[in-house]
């Protein structure tokens, strides 16, 4: 890497309500942040968070990390003058920039190994996921209408009986017992995967050997009040102080060690389980499947297995 520039430290947080989301920007097809940007809002020097990557850079191959050209910082200084005046500030660098994917996030949260990195990814990365969900909601409903158009253009008459007819898709559209992602489909394990969470309505169960940031990521979009219980090996990433941020803004989550189960489950409400081949971190990077245990009597022998367990 070459030698990053400075840049001034000790700025303050943006609050929960701000938009992180103006910062993250498309280039060569990725979402992206820059390392000006990423420095302050981790409460550090542009040149020490690029030391700190140099150092480390096995873990920042591309397209985790990646320097722009100049064409692409002109064009990137152009949509942010436009979508977001206050944050044009990019003048006066001896050097061109480096940009960050969601990836590269994330292994910044832990090679910096500070609790204001650990909080402030986790914002981040949970504004990457609902971006990217948002843009692809809205892909998916203009194919619908397009679909449905082309169904019915001998009878339909008006913009309001299209989007009944999609309503009426959607509120009929029941999920199947059983999905299979195959390498690659990232976003799409993440999406169902949430949406099941999403659902429980008191309690959820997490049972995976293998968790980290990008579980919480997941567990974040519970809906308020629900309490959440992870069963996880004792050598997990996750440390209590995950946990503890976690909870600040998302209560309540509570992790217990064990080795007794190799498999991995999500129990909603102590009566619905899902049977995941794949950790909710690692889901849609290799090829895996969704299965629904419709057997009541299942989901009651995983529960008294879980309670069984020594304390």
């Amino acid at each position: 890497m070459n030698k990053p520039s400075d840049q001034q430290a000790d700025l303050p947080i943006p609050s929960p309500g701000d938009r992180l989301s103006a910062l993250i920007h498309m280039v060569r097809g990725h979402q992206v942040m820059l390392d000006s940007d990423l420095a302050m809002l981790y409460q550090v020097q542009t040149k020490a968070l690029n030391q700190a990557v140099k150092r480390n850079a096995a873990r920042f191959p591309e397209p985790f990390c990646f320097q722009l050209t100049g064409d692409e910082l002109k064009s990137l200084r152009s949509q942010i003058v436009t979508s977001n005046p206050t944050s044009a500030g990019q003048g006066g660098r001896r050097y061109l920039p480096y940009v960050f994917t969601e990836q590269g996030i994330a292994m910044l949260s832990a090679v910096l190994r500070s609790d204001t990195a650990v909080e402030v990814s986790l914002r981040i990365m949970t504004a990457f996921v609902e971006m990217r969900k948002f843009l692809l909601s809205n892909a998916l409903l203009i194919e619908r209408v397009h679909s449905l158009e082309l169904k019915q253009l001998n009878y339909q008459k008006s913009t309001d009986e299209r989007f009944e007819q999609i309503f009426n898709f959607l509120a009929n559209n029941q999920p199947a017992d059983q999905y299979v992602f195959f390498d690659g489909q990232i976003y799409d394990a993440f999406s169902l995967l949430t949406d099941f969470i999403a659902t429980a309505e008191r309690e959820l169960i997490l049972v995976d050997n293998y968790v980290d940031l990008a579980t919480l990521n997941a567990l974040s979009k519970k809906k308020t009040g629900v309490s959440a219980v992870i069963y996880t090996a004792k050598k997990t990433r996750l440390s209590a102080t995950d946990i503890n941020l976690f909870n600040q803004q998302y209560p309540q989550l509570n992790m217990v060690h064990t080795d007794a189960f190799h498999d991995r489950f999500l129990i909603l409400d102590r009566k619905t389980t899902y049977h995941l081949g794949a950790s909710l971190k690692d889901a849609g990077k290799k090829s895996f499947a969704v299965t629904l245990l419709k057997a009541p009597s299942l989901t009651q022998t995983l529960l008294s297995r879980l309670s069984a367990l020594p304390d």
